[in-house]
């Protein structure tokens, strides 16, 4: 019994210090991830919880099985946004610019920011009715507080301090896995929603559809990662445009693909989980209409228990706070890249006068549709509609990008990235155009 015990205490020890060195180590890890990270969390944003949430409450566990379809098409169309950027060392917009007519330029930019201030809007109005379910008091005021609070950061964190802010907290959205511990998941039914795909030509399956694709795969994603592939690159000494210092590509490429893919999967857990647990309670109760992630929170609060409603308001609030300077961030760096001003959160105000009033303007603006008489309701979920449909054009021309030689010089996008690029481009559009043809 004793050599037992002796064994048992070993074995705890030697838990708990595998436990605090993994903790230990964790900073580490983190200051080695870049912007792929960051974009993953910034996917799954409050428009984006509200998309699963509404998917998972109608379609119960149907529709998973569009996590693990999305994750290669994302996690492609991603890294290849990033290539573009740190091959070029100019982001997306710019790259645009150069190479490509105006009447190409301004429409895929317009299409962006048309996307983008909607899409904050609805996240920042979601975020203030997140934490008024939580503490009570009045959620047009923390709506308010939230976007002055997202430009104020953005303008006064230096661009390494700001990246890590963004990182860390990237850490809260585990709420959502942690959900799923404290409500009852049957294991059938979610292999089958997994593993199986299920279709329907319904105009609502169909709708739907788009919204997960457009929230899974958004274009205001691409531009961010693609300028942040260029600021890390200009922040790291030495480093250049892979084009101009190819040598450096296999080392440069190599921690890039990695950062995205993780950052990807990550993501797409992530948003698995919130359809996860709603389709468990809500669905399952027959709870199916749910129009924001707020609305599935309090729904959650009654059937799933107080824990259960906490973690997934504070994750909308969390994913809030990443998102909304991402989204603002993409339009800045899209908008000023196309009117060839100073760009770039590591520069002072003075310097980027232009390009942080695009990033406040967008988040004001944002906040303002909370004072009007569109419905945020609504908005939430036709953003990710409206993302789906803009993403097509935009991922045509970065396939494009890929084989103009002038535009990446003597390197080459592999193959098998082309491909699957291609591929992921093609499905947007047949989602995109199957919705668009119900809605006829």
């Amino acid at each position: 019994m004793a050599t037992k015990a002796v064994t048992s205490g070993a074995s705890r020890t030697a838990s708990a210090k595998s436990t605090a060195s993994w903790i230990s180590r964790l900073p580490v890890f983190l200051k080695a991830l870049g912007p792929g990270i960051v974009t993953g969390a910034a996917d799954d944003d409050p428009s984006g919880i509200a998309t699963y949430s509404q998917v998972g409450a109608q379609f119960g566990f149907a529709m998973l099985w569009t996590m693990v379809l999305t994750y290669p098409l994302m996690a492609a169309i991603q890294e290849i946004s990033a290539w573009i950027g740190r091959v070029t060392g100019i982001g997306l917009a710019g790259n645009i610019r150069r190479h490509y007519s105006p009447l190409i330029l301004y429409p895929l930019v317009a299409l962006l920011l048309i996307a983008n201030v909607i899409n904050l809007g609805a996240d920042i109005g979601a975020m203030g009715s997140a934490l008024e379910l939580v503490v009570g008091g009045p959620a047009l005021l923390y709506t308010v507080a939230f976007g002055v609070i997202s430009v104020i950061a953005a303008i006064a964190f230096p661009y390494k301090q700001y990246a890590e802010l963004l990182k860390w907290s990237a850490l809260v959205l585990f709420v959502y896995a942690a959900t799923a511990f404290v409500v009852h998941v049957p294991l059938k039914p979610v292999l089958i929603g997994t593993f199986v795909p299920s279709l329907s030509l319904s105009n609502s399956y169909l709708t739907a559809l788009t919204a997960v694709f457009g929230t899974t795969i958004s274009p205001y994603l691409f531009f961010w990662q693609a300028s942040q592939e260029v600021q890390e690159q200009q922040a790291a000494r030495g480093e250049k445009a892979l084009k101009r210092a190819p040598r450096q590509a296999p080392a440069q490429l190599r921690r890039m693909r990695g950062d995205t893919y993780l950052g990807m999967a990550f993501s797409n857990v992530i948003a698995f989980f919130i359809m996860l647990d709603t389709a468990a309670v809500l669905h399952t109760h027959g709870i199916t209409d749910i129009q924001t992630g707020a609305q599935a929170a309090e729904a959650l609060r009654p059937l799933a228990g107080e824990l259960a409603f906490l973690l997934f308001s504070i994750g909308i609030i969390g994913t809030g706070l990443i998102a909304v300077p991402v989204l603002a961030g993409s339009s800045a760096y899209a908008l000023a890249e196309a009117l060839k001003w100073p760009i770039g959160l590591e520069r002072k105000l003075h310097r980027a006068k232009g390009f942080y009033g695009i990033l406040a303007v967008a988040t004001l603006i944002g906040v303002a549709l909370n004072f009007t008489d569109i419905n945020p309701i609504k908005a939430l979920f036709w953003s990710a509609v409206i993302n789906g449909v803009a993403a097509v054009p935009i991922m045509i021309v970065m396939m494009l990008m890929t084989s103009n030689k002038s535009i990446t010089g003597g390197l080459r996008l592999p193959t098998p990235q082309k491909a699957i690029g291609w591929i992921a481009t093609g499905v947007m559009f047949a989602v995109a155009a199957c919705m668009l043809a119900s809605l006829i």
